[in-house]
């Protein structure tokens, strides 16, 4: 993707009654358009490892969960799958890796992932496994739990998070957000520990974000998975502690599912949503990259999208209009010239 070029010219000068145009050398700011990956690749989450590259794992379009890399959040380049068909998770056997999670653990990449058909909501669950780099190879360690083993059904859509001194693992889908305290090294559940709800029936694929004093939950709602006909979005609901009470702008309470839009879909782009943990450039600008329909073509798949996120004055994220950007000026990388 080749980025194009956004110019800007500076402001007209008042000297005394004359009004004087000046117009100092245009500044031309790159910019990249939307989709960012133009192929089908849902659910996707995004780490940066230490040599400041980007690396996006999604729901498995092709067998055994995709690996994608970029130097910048916008030009990703397929590098391989975390798993071959000898090393596939075999905990729900037939059932796909849906919405993986991709977190530094320790000295170690650990990817949390759902293993689901559709439908069967009581067979369901989740997993993890481990890698030494971001391109794998993952050694699967197996299920953390099914959906009849915790009592939760629908146990998919792990977030993990690391907070006030615990280890945490957020999850499900349209049947209540769950969390549960995980053992120090991400790879089991706790000896003890319980699920506690934390937000309402609303959404699902939770992120889980601390901002300047609040942990926010960022959610998806309505229907994922439908072409033009779908309706996600993307809502969000904070909390001065990591468990909760999560609240909306209105002060309703996720677990009333309480939740204030942060961003729909257009006549451009159809059901935005499952957004990966935000991100950041090496000016510390937040970015949010989603999956999508491109409405022009809905049948090539959900598609994945980039935005700025900032930060309001009352501490809501935002972004842009609310809709997804069609161009929008590039992430500041170093190295990029910028």
């Amino acid at each position: 993707m080749k980025p194009s070029c956004m110019c800007r010219l500076s402001a007209s000068l008042l000297l005394s009654v004359v009004l004087v145009s000046v117009c100092a050398p245009t500044v031309c700011a790159e910019t990249y358009t939307n989709p960012v990956i133009n192929h089908n690749a849902p659910d996707p989450t995004v780490i940066r490892a230490k040599d400041g590259t980007y690396w996006l794992y999604s729901t498995e379009s092709i067998p055994n969960l995709p690996i994608y890399k970029s130097d910048n959040l916008v030009d990703w380049d397929f590098v391989g799958t975390a798993f071959t068909d000898e090393t596939r998770p075999q905990m729900v056997p037939g059932g796909k890796i849906w919405a993986p999670d991709i977190q530094w653990v320790g000295k170690k990449y650990v990817l949390y992932y759902s293993k689901s058909q559709w439908g069967k909501e009581w067979e369901c669950g989740i997993g993890v496994a481990t890698a030494d780099a971001p391109e794998g190879p993952f050694t699967d360690h197996g299920k953390l739990f099914l959906s009849n083993e915790i009592g939760v059904q629908n146990s998919i859509d792990p977030i993990y998070v690391e907070a006030e001194g615990k280890h945490w693992l957020f999850w499900c889908s349209f049947r209540g957000i769950y969390a549960i305290e995980l053992s120090s090294d991400g790879l089991s559940v706790k000896s003890g520990a319980e699920p506690v709800m934390v937000a309402g029936t609303f959404t699902e694929a939770t992120n889980i974000f601390r901002h300047r004093g609040y942990y926010y939950l960022v959610g998806s709602a309505g229907s994922c998975c439908e072409g033009e006909k779908s309706t996600y979005r993307v809502v969000v609901a904070r909390s001065k502690k990591v468990i909760g009470p999560y609240v909306d702008k209105n002060g309703v309470p996720a677990i009333e599912n309480g939740f204030s839009l942060l961003l729909e879909g257009d006549d451009t782009v159809k059901g935005p949503g499952h957004n990966a943990n935000f991100v950041k450039d090496d000016a510390g600008q937040y970015w949010m990259l989603y999956h999508g329909y491109d409405a022009s073509a809905p049948q090539e798949g959900r598609k994945v999208y980039l935005d700025r996120v900032e930060w309001d004055a009352d501490g809501w994220p935002s972004v842009g209009e609310g809709k997804p950007s069609k161009s929008a000026e590039m992430p500041i990388i170093k190295g990029r010239g910028k």
